[in-house]
């Protein structure tokens, strides 16, 4: 697949600049776009249960959200440290910025000296493929200085800060991602009381997310680089997949890093137990063998994340799905709509 055919013209407002409690009253006053194989249509995200059968399984990521944007110091002055992958107390994978708003590069030199949150630091070099991601070895462990000197990374289409409480999702108690996994953040208690009565199921995996979705630079989609993020696929929720597709129900992922841990996990024809970090790039033409569905948001064009959905669904599908988004005026980026795309009806789960 060519980047160009992951371009498509979305109007510069068309973004959600603030969280739904606060615009419209709830998290799940959100709208939703339904992808069906008949047509593609605009509901409420109240309105999820009514989209899905009786013994579909969502899968959820548990991934609680870290305040990953801590000031830094360096040669050239000040700048942003968006943390994005943790591989162990000293060392991380990081996106130095120049603010919230302005990204690099900055001209640093591997072996740069920094000092990030006060902790002494070095940039070590860039990661190999993603010019905009470096190492960066510290003295002592970050980790611990989150809560008091780290705030929610944000960009510039956010204009002022909101707690970390708006970066939490129903489902995120295990501390770890950088960056919100945002397509679980609608979901509320009566949102979830209307899925159980529905018969749907749900089960849970982790996957830490990092910063957001790479813009893809080469030429050939398949050839974009992605870095490493940890994940656990645990033993009850492979166990949920493998028998809800036995019998002939959907998997349906809440995320794309959902597809990623699920893809990741997939052996012999099922999904197994597994954990560790993956750097599993899902791109057309897939196919996708672990879901059946996804709930996602809407992504921007050129990004990784969108060719996910070319794997998931055939390209004029996709391209129509958001023809309707950008003609019904959906809401991109953490605090905007939802998407929900079934290629497979009920009972043809493969």
């Amino acid at each position: 697949m060519r980047r160009e055919e992951l371009r498509f013209p979305r109007p510069p407002d068309r973004v959600a600049r603030e969280p739904p409690e606060v615009s419209r009253g709830s998290r799940d006053a959100v709208r939703l776009l339904v992808s069906r194989p008949e047509d593609h249509r605009v509901a409420g995200f109240h309105d999820l249960p009514r989209f899905l059968e009786p013994g579909d399984l969502l899968v959820v990521n548990e991934s609680a959200t870290l305040p990953a944007s801590l000031p830094s110091e360096g040669g050239s002055g000040p700048f942003l440290l968006n943390l994005c992958t943790r591989f162990g107390p000293t060392l991380y994978l990081g996106e130095p910025r120049r603010s919230f708003e302005t990204p690099g590069p900055l001209p640093f030199a591997p072996g740069s000296p920094a000092r990030v949150s006060g902790v002494p630091a070095r940039l070590l070099g860039p990661f190999p493929g993603i010019p905009r991601l470096w190492f960066v070895s510290t003295e002592d462990d970050l980790f611990p200085r989150l809560p008091e000197r780290g705030v929610p990374i944000r960009y510039g289409y956010v204009g002022r800060p909101w707690p970390l409480s708006a970066y939490q999702t129903l489902f995120g108690r295990v501390p770890g991602s950088m960056e919100m996994p945002s397509a679980g953040r609608p979901f509320t208690p009566r949102v979830m009381d209307a899925l159980s009565c529905r018969g749907v199921g749900l089960a849970t995996v982790v996957l830490h997310c990092g910063v957001s979705s790479l813009e893809v630079e080469s030429d050939r989609v398949e050839s974009q680089v992605l870095y490493p993020e940890p994940f656990r696929v645990p033993e009850a929720t492979a166990r949920a997949v493998n028998e809800t597709r036995r019998r002939g129900h959907r998997v349906v992922a809440v995320g794309t890093t959902v597809v990623r841990a699920l893809e990741s996990s997939w052996e012999d024809g099922q999904v197994q137990p597994r954990e560790g970090f993956t750097r599993l790039y899902v791109h057309p033409p897939g196919p996708l063998r672990a879901v059946q569905g996804l709930l996602t948001g809407l992504h921007d064009p050129l990004t990784s994340h969108l060719a996910l959905l070319f794997a998931l669904g055939a390209p004029p599908w996709i391209r129509e799905a958001y023809r309707v988004a950008v003609r019904s005026g959906l809401l991109w980026h953490e605090f905007g709509d939802s998407h929900l795309l079934l290629p497979e009806l009920p009972g043809r789960a493969r």
